[in-house]
């Protein structure tokens, strides 16, 4: 194997120097080391009976049964990105893109825990019919934690966003909704993936080498994983990609050094599918596919998701494998599979009750229409215009997208009885008395009709409601994104050029008559064109079976809205750094040098939020000390309302490259109208130090700077109505 060991070493020596600390006090699957102590003695057991052919067929995404043992077929392959996916019907949840939206590690834990009970559920009704097909098991490889990096990314929308911080906790609180909370079983199993330093491009993800510094490391790309190690995650998917030239997917200083002894992760890892294959076939690593197997194995990959682990035992003839490396794999995937409780016949499983009872049921549909109502971030709001009457005389509802399924289920998705389009769920919630009026008006990416006459509805409607924007058939997945013309990543972050040509058509056709635009994406969508031939801007994602009432709820006034942008749109393609360059400068808002059209973080309210009396406890400290925050958040206005307090942090002096700011915390409030309320925050020296050169955290004397209020700091925060208040402090 072409391997640069002492390289690899060296550099994950210095990760081993980073500390992380977690300040959740949500509680996570942690079983006590009695029970860990039984399973490993039955696990010990299982193991000594078995062959080496026998071993290898456990080690396969699709483990054959061994009658002989009592140890039926299982597949390990599911999906619970946003609700369990290509399974049975279920409720399908907003995208992930939009919970991170929520800033509210709170309900998405719900979230999770509604989706790994439906999980169990049908995992007890597959059991009985003896089905073990994929996507019929509980071990979930989700959630998707890479950073949004680059909005070029067709995958973006599967994730938390581009903060590390956000998606730490907003990850993490998902893990734990999955995996429960019980002193012995797994409700489900959860994955974090794609380990490590992946988000494109699409088109060479099998092959790509991501060349990272260890500042941008540690900085960026590791903190999210970070965290749900410390909650325990079970599952952990290694990436297609090379890091710094070594294959993720059997790298031994990524997987073994710093996940299980410097992390102290003790699940299993597995593979992206065919990720295997691609150590030989297309990194050129390895000469043989069995030497392929015997670098996966022996670097820390218990589970393939493909065929190629069916060579072990020509991997072990041939002298590359031992059956010791066998064994240390397979043992970590039997004690996944008795803290679920389904290796061997217990009687003592909580979950077994679960049934089509807890599957879509009334209290998850109500949680998935929060959930949506709650991610949905109001950019633009000219006079007022939001909300709408629901007693308006004439309302005229176009665009592709008021119609179009695609856009709630967007990918990694299940089936739902219940799907409510946007045109629905508004046409729902206005009065018997309004005329309303659809026209699709425009396609989505193409529009070959010469005689356009639906924009002139426009002018003889009160208000025009036009859904626009994209779908996960233009941003996705290689493969699934089949409207793409990259592989499922996007070359251009523009609306769509017939979209832009009919908005200016229903303008010039409104007159003075407001226009409310919809934008359903996963992604950010440039809109410094659009902007001014509409009235009001509803960023709405792509947001699970409930997303036309919930539109239609924040339209209307029903739902304040309270979605955070969890990506920076900027104004402009070219503000971006090449695509598949993975060095952090000019990416995101922590190292953009160009002002974007929202900043992350942002987000309108019906309500209007004052933030006052920010004060320090003391203005210097010493290098390990900690300081005292303390400020109000006031609604001045006669609606309620939910705003996202944030509190970012900048080292203004520090002698390496740090960030414009960080995010170092948030918490969502609700306010009455006229109240007001206090909050205390201990910002310690973990959220003052920055990364270095080295990738080692740390803090030098000198001037530090905190912002607070309802959005990243900036000056076209500013500009756009949110008052950022600061304070500063020394570090001596």
């Amino acid at each position: 194997m072409r391997q640069n060991k002492l390289k690899f070493l060296l550099f994950f020596l210095l990760l081993a120097l980073i500390s992380f600390k977690s300040n959740s006090n949500e509680i996570d699957y942690n079983p006590s080391s009695e029970v860990i102590n039984s399973f490993n003695k039955t696990a010990d057991s299982i193991i000594s009976l078995l062959t080496i052919e026998q071993k290898a067929s456990q080690m396969l995404s699709t483990s054959r049964s061994i009658p002989e043992h009592g140890i039926e077929m299982y597949n390990w392959w599911n999906e619970a990105l946003h609700g369990v996916a290509r399974s049975a019907k279920a409720t399908v949840f907003p995208q992930a893109i939009a919970m991170g939206a929520t800033f509210d590690p709170d309900l998405i834990r719900n979230t999770a825990d509604a989706i790994s009970t439906e999980a169990r559920a049908m995992y007890n009704i597959f059991n009985k019919k003896g089905m073990r097909t994929e996507y019929t098991g509980l071990t979930f490889w989700s959630p998707n934690i890479n950073i949004f990096r680059d909005p070029r990314w067709g995958r973006g929308h599967e994730t938390y966003g581009e903060d590390p911080h956000l998606t730490g906790k907003i990850g993490k609180a998902f893990v734990n909704g999955l995996q429960g909370n019980h002193p012995k079983y797994l409700k489900v199993a959860a994955g974090a993936k794609h380990f490590a330093v992946h988000s494109g491009p699409e088109s060479i993800r099998h092959s790509f080498n991501a060349k990272v510094s260890p500042q941008d490391l540690n900085e960026t790309y590791l903190p999210a994983f970070k965290e749900l190690i410390e909650a325990n995650v079970e599952i952990v998917m290694c990436a297609y990609n090379r890091l710094n030239d070594e294959p993720c997917c059997g790298s031994k200083s990524l997987l073994n050094d710093l996940l299980r002894e410097n992390w102290g992760f003790k699940g299993h890892v597995v593979s992206d599918c065919g990720a295997i294959n691609d150590i030989k076939a297309n990194h050129n690593f390895t000469i043989s596919d069995e030497e392929s197997v015997a670098y996966a194995i022996k670097g820390g990959v218990d589970l393939n998701c493909g065929s190629l682990y069916n060579l072990i035992p020509k991997a072990i003839e041939n002298g590359y494998l031992s059956e010791k490396d066998l064994d240390k794999s397979l043992k970590r995937l039997l004690m996944t599979r008795l803290k679920l409780g389904i290796l061997t016949k217990v009687n003592d499983n909580p979950y077994v009750g679960l049934n089509e009872n807890h599957i879509n049921n009334k209290d998850h549909i109500k949680l998935a229409r929060d959930v949506a109502s709650k991610s949905i971030v109001l950019l633009k709001n000219k006079n007022n215009i939001l909300p709408l009457s629901k007693n308006i005389n004439r309302l005229f509802i176009t665009g592709p997208n008021a119609a179009n399924v695609n856009t709630l289920l967007a990918n990694y998705n299940g089936l739902s009885p219940n799907i409510v389009t946007p045109l629905e769920g508004i046409t729902a919630k206005v009065s018997n008395g309004t005329i309303i009026r659809f026209n699709k008006g425009v396609d989505l990416i193409s529009d070959n009709n010469r005689m356009d006459w639906s924009a002139s509805l426009a002018g003889s409607s009160d208000v025009t409601v036009a859904v626009m924007g994209i779908s996960a058939l233009i941003e996705g997945e290689e493969g699934a994104a089949i409207s793409s013309a990259a592989n499922g990543d996007r070359n251009t972050i523009s609306l769509p050029k017939n979209q832009i040509e009919y908005l200016k058509k229903l303008r010039k056709s409104a007159g003075d008559k407001p226009i409310v635009l919809v934008i359903k994406s996963g992604s950010a969508i440039d809109l410094s064109e659009i902007s001014k031939y509409v009235d009001a801007i509803v960023y709405a994602w792509y947001l699970g079976e409930q997303g036309g009432n919930a539109i239609a709820d924040v339209i209307f006034g029903d739902v304040n809205p309270s979605g955070k942008l969890p990506i920076t749109i900027p104004e402009s393609l070219s503000h971006l750094p090449e695509y598949s360059n993975y060095n952090m400068d000019n990416r995101t808002y922590k190292f953009t040098n160009y002002q974007p059209m929202y900043p992350f973080g942002f987000g309108l309210s019906y309500s209007s939020f004052d933030y006052f009396g920010l004060s320090l406890k003391k203005n210097k400290i010493d290098i390990g000390g900690s300081i005292e925050l303390n400020f109000e958040v006031f609604n001045n206005s006669n609606i309620p309302g939910e705003e996202v307090v944030q509190v970012y942090i900048n080292d203004m002096e520090a002698s390496f490259r740090t960030p414009n700011s960080s995010l170092i915390f948030f918490k969502r409030i609700h306010l009455d109208s006229g109240e007001k309320k206090k909050i205390n925050l201990v910002i310690d020296d973990n959220m003052m130090a920055s990364f270095n050169e080295k990738g080692v955290k740390e803090i030098e004397p000198g001037n530090f700077k905190i912002f607070v209020g309802g959005s990243s700091p900036g000056d076209r925060s500013k500009e756009l109505g949110k008052m950022i208040k600061e304070v500063s402090f020394t570090v001596q």
